[in-house]
């Protein structure tokens, strides 16, 4: 028997509620505004402290992976074309070619790629996932805060690799110098919310030039980047000292060395710049070459511990099976994901990075719209690889047209909400989910994941078990 559903559709808030997207983050071009010296900005701001109170339950985590790779597929992919596929006659596009492998219903036309990693048993599928909202900009901030954005703390909430950002921070090791959280292909989504800016998320745009802002103009060695640099401290270290602003310029101080041991750096180089050759294997898209980033990020291992991925265009309402709508992006979903996890197998990278990859909510089931396309709906998907996970199957049972679910599939018997993601990612990176930390400036305290009463969110630890 079901638990009641605790869905809240996108009639119960308001489109206008403003600034989920709003928050401030640190962007590449502040961040190198700082390096080359030109100090017409301040980014002088107060730290919330490292060490705040925190309070949790003590529960046990996985602590199964070393980094997450988020993909948030932007725009709501259709579920039941896809992940949770179903076939209907007259309907589905041949080209599909729907087969079942491993008992799982799979579309091996439109995703070959993934395809094979199904058959090798390298992800699992979570079906049984709902939406909270149906607002794309309401509910693709839920999935990266894992709360609600319009209740009490949403407008101060971090995103999850924020989180992940200061829990590990103590774990860089000497001379790590790329930061821990590293959003590609994401030029606006959520930032740091409350939490210091040095945890906020390094925004990059993918280039096979590599890096951009890495180097003043006409100064190829360096060399004049150098002078600058010295004089800068001549000018700026007598200041600080006695200085009645303190901790604040030690932050400010931050944010120039940080800059500084990415200017003139063949390791940056070799992890942001990639060949017309990995280009085209990735699939020759923006998408394939945040994947290829991705990866090389992780390999340098200089600190990145949570990557996330944006790729949009899924919010198909007309034509969704022509030709540039759902086959051209499924291919490109399909061969940069597939591509990456090949890479990451064959590195030794993939045991140690949990893929998790999900859109806001779903697509309207059954035959299509009058305008040939699927609108809202908010039974969706969860897509998960490596970190441990176990593959090559689907957790969760949806109906025969996959408008709800019939068997949740794990421990919780009820729908899985993007807070239960959240607590998986958490459980995953070894940090406990119920932590409440005690520095937000609404004093309310701040808890990792929500504890909403009449449910309470949990790790889907099934995606572990045999």
């Amino acid at each position: 028997m079901k638990t009641p559903k605790y869905d809240r559709i996108d009639k119960d808030f308001a489109p206008s509620r403003k600034a989920f997207f709003n928050r401030p983050h640190w962007t590449r071009r502040q961040f190198f505004q700082v390096a080359g010296s030109c100090l017409t900005g301040s980014y002088l701001m107060q730290r919330y402290a490292r060490a705040a109170e925190l309070t949790t339950a003590r529960v046990v985590t996985q602590n199964s992976a070393k980094n997450v790779i988020f993909i948030l597929l932007a725009g709501a992919p259709s579920h039941v074309d896809t992940f949770d596929l179903k076939v209907l006659n007259g309907t589905t596009p041949t080209s599909f070619a729907p087969e079942t492998i491993n008992g799982v219903a799979f579309p091996t036309g439109l995703m070959p790629g993934l395809t094979q990693h199904l058959q090798n048993k390298t992800f699992t599928i979570v079906r049984s996932m709902r939406s909270h909202a149906l607002v794309h900009s309401l509910a693709q901030t839920w999935t990266q805060i894992g709360r609600n954005p319009a209740a009490a703390l949403g407008n101060i909430a971090p995103n999850i690799g924020s989180v992940v950002a200061i829990e590990k921070d103590g774990e860089r090791q000497k001379g790590q110098i790329f930061p821990t959280f590293l959003a590609l292909n994401s030029p606006s989504g959520v930032g740091q919310g409350y939490l210091s800016a040095e945890f906020a998320p390094f925004r990059v745009a993918p280039s096979a030039a590599g890096l951009p802002d890495t180097t003043l103009p006409g100064d190829s060695t360096g060399a004049l980047f150098n002078t600058r640099w010295s004089l800068l401290h001549q000018i700026d270290d007598p200041l600080r000292v006695d200085s009645p602003y303190g901790q604040p310029l030690d932050d400010y101080n931050n944010f120039y060395l940080s800059a500084q041991q990415l200017m003139y750096n063949p390791v940056v180089n070799q992890a942001f710049k990639f060949s017309a050759t990995d280009h085209a294997r990735y699939g020759s898209t923006s998408f394939g070459d945040a994947c290829l980033i991705a990866k090389q990020v992780l390999a340098a291992n200089q600190g990145t511990r949570f990557i996330q991925i944006t790729v949009g265009g899924w919010d198909m309402h007309q034509n969704i099976y022509a030709a540039n709508q759902l086959p051209t992006l499924g291919k490109t979903m399909d061969t940069g994901v597939s591509q990456l996890m090949n890479d990451l197998i064959g590195s030794g990278l993939f045991d140690q990075t949990m893929i998790v990859m999900a859109g806001e909510f779903g697509r309207t089931v059954g035959t299509l719209t009058a305008a040939a396309g699927r609108d809202h709906y908010p039974q969706q998907f969860a897509f998960f690889a490596g970190g441990g996970v176990v593959g090559g199957r689907a957790i969760g049972v949806t109906n025969s047209s996959g408008s709800d679910t019939d068997d949740f599939g794990w421990s919780q018997q009820r729908y899985v909400y993007p807070e239960d993601i959240e607590a998986t990612i958490y459980s995953a990176m070894g940090i406990d989910w119920t932590t409440v930390r005690h520095d937000d400036p609404l004093n309310r305290g701040f808890a990792y994941v929500p504890d909403t009463d009449p449910v309470q969110y949990a790790p889907i630890t099934e995606l572990w078990a045999s």
